[in-house]
């Protein structure tokens, strides 16, 4: 992995140095920023547009208003009967239909687990830069609490002596009033 600088030594009290340079080559690649591109062939393409079409209610509908007109058709006119009753025709045209459908959608359904596993893959590398910026800005926060803890001390002290300064002052101008 590339990495553009060395890993100060504050930042490595909290990161792994591979933690961090994982989190040097997400903040290159910009995840969030950069989504996988959705790259589909023409098969891909006519495979999805089976798939919506076989499993809408309006093909649901017009597929069974063709059967129950078939079969009608086929039992009531008195002209030429072309498929009488078993309906072999008409099981033999279903299940040729099936039989194209069938695969067509697995396709459709393969190309979408696919895209989903990218896109759970996109989801991990955000999350984990996330995670990653965020324990940096936790341990900076602790640092900058730590070094304000350590200059309020250092003033404290500080006061301390002034005031005790004072006090010795004050005394000593006391004494001399006294006098």
């Amino acid at each position: 992995m590339f990495m553009t600088q060395k890993p100060s030594r504050t930042m490595q009290a909290t990161l792994l140095p591979e933690e961090y340079e994982m989190l040097q080559d997400l903040r290159q690649k910009k995840p969030a920023r950069n989504p996988p591109p959705k790259r589909m062939s023409s098969g891909d393409r006519i495979a999805d547009k089976v798939a919506a079409t076989v499993g809408s209610w309006r093909f649901i509908i017009i597929q069974s208003s063709l059967l129950i007109m078939w079969i009608i058709l086929n039992v009531i006119v008195w002209i030429k009967h072309w498929d009488p009753y078993p309906f072999i025709l008409l099981n033999l045209m279903l299940s040729f239909q099936a039989a194209y459908t069938a695969p067509i959608i697995m396709m459709s359904q393969n190309r979408q687990s696919l895209v989903d596993r990218q896109s759970a893959e996109h989801d991990y590398q955000v999350n984990v830069k996330a995670e990653l910026e965020i324990e940096l800005l936790h341990d900076k926060i602790e640092r900058l609490h730590d070094t304000i803890n350590t200059l309020r001390e250092k003033e404290i002290v500080e006061i301390s002596k002034m005031l005790k300064q004072q006090q010795q002052c004050l005394q000593g101008m006391e004494e001399i009033f006294r006098k």
